[in-house]
């Protein structure tokens, strides 16, 4: 591939792609913080691919882009991320794609990172680990779990100071060539399009890179039943993009559906032996499941004392709480599209809106 010069004016141009929807809440940090990018002597420009919002977010985006004509919206019916980022790399004029997130503020430098990072390399993607954005005390104890091996499988993305090759980068940024070989974004995946990409990518021999001189602030959801939900349908879309490639990315993400399935069936176990009197099964389940969650109990808890002795031991009450909802939510989902893809999977009519719609 090319190699990038940014030493020189006009040598690189780069296009923003950013998806957004209803994020009225949400989106002056991101565009204040898009505005100040320090891009002396390179040519750029942004595209907002709005999900047809409806709460004013199109009104804000509008007052920017009188004030900032390299900012430009074009609609995206398909509601999703993936039909808006297609739809903005589509649009874009940029040798290099920046992917950009509503939800997420980023560093003065973090554009120009990205390019040096791309250049130096020479890998297909280049990111860095998002920090969490924590101006709460449930938000601190959220970006404690966030960073914690325990809660993530140990995902390398996820460790603020890892350097080098990884599976997948939040966001990411790529050479437009690239993206158009691949195809773009799978518009059939409401999530884990990211994932999808570069497990594409990487089959096809390209490399993915982490830096965490690529620096941004991530605002996770702010209650329990949304990370629950959200992890949710990031089980159960893993299972259409497994489906689809016939291997998981890591085996890391088939652990919670084991772990959810493994205390359903003794749990279940339990209760049938217990209608049918069956009392030398009962006494098996119930010991069985008693040191299957004690087990587990211990490792929240071992996870927490790590994760509050780098964070804050304040949040360590919270945090076996938050992993405990990391794994079985993901875990749940991913057991949900094991059943709902290879049964419904062909089915013209979409999965339930449990699955389908993001909320925050």
């Amino acid at each position: 591939m090319s190699q990038l010069t940014l030493g020189l004016p006009g040598q690189v141009t780069v296009s923003v792609v950013v998806p957004c929807r209803n994020e009225a809440r949400h989106i002056r940090p991101f565009l204040d913080s898009l505005c100040h990018q320090k891009l002396d002597g390179v040519e750029w420009e942004v595209i907002i691919a709005d999900g047809m919002s409806d709460d004013g977010t199109r009104e804000v985006l509008d007052g920017y882009r009188r004030h900032q004509g390299r900012l430009r919206m074009i609609d995206n019916p398909g509601r999703i991320v993936s039909s808006g980022l297609n739809a903005a790399i589509r649009a874009a004029r940029g040798d290099v794609i920046v992917r950009m997130d509503a939800h997420t503020e980023y560093a003065p430098d973090y554009i120009r990172r990205c390019l040096e990072v791309l250049e130096r390399t020479g890998a297909d993607n280049v990111g860095g680990p998002p920090r969490v954005k924590a101006d709460t005390f449930l938000l601190r104890a959220l970006g404690a779990a966030y960073h914690s091996p325990f809660a993530v499988g140990g995902s390398r993305s996820h460790d603020i100071n890892y350097e080098g090759y990884v599976d997948s980068v939040f966001y990411g940024c790529w050479r437009k060539s690239t993206l158009l070989r691949l195809g773009l974004f799978d518009e059939a995946l409401v999530r884990n399009q990211d994932d999808e990409l570069n497990l594409r990518l990487t089959r096809f021999g390209g490399k993915v890179w982490q830096s965490p001189g690529i620096v941004s602030w991530y605002r996770p959801r702010t209650t329990f039943a949304s990370l629950f939900r959200q992890y949710l349908q990031y089980g159960f879309w893993k299972v259409a993009v497994i489906r689809k490639h016939g291997r998981p990315a890591s085996w890391r993400h088939l652990v919670p559906g084991a772990f959810v399935l493994v205390h359903f069936a003794l749990l279940l176990s339990v209760s049938l032996a217990a209608i049918s009197g069956q009392h030398a099964l009962l006494r098996f389940s119930a010991t069985a499941w008693v040191c299957s969650a004690g087990l587990y109990a211990l490792a929240c808890l071992a996870g927490a004392l790590v994760g509050a002795r780098r964070s804050a031991w304040a949040v360590f009450p919270v945090l076996p709480l938050l992993f405990a909802t990391y794994h079985i939510s993901y875990g749940a989902g991913f057991l949900a599209g094991l059943v709902y893809w290879p049964l419904m999977g062909s089915q013209t009519s979409p999965p339930a809106r449990l699955f389908t719609e993001i909320t925050r």
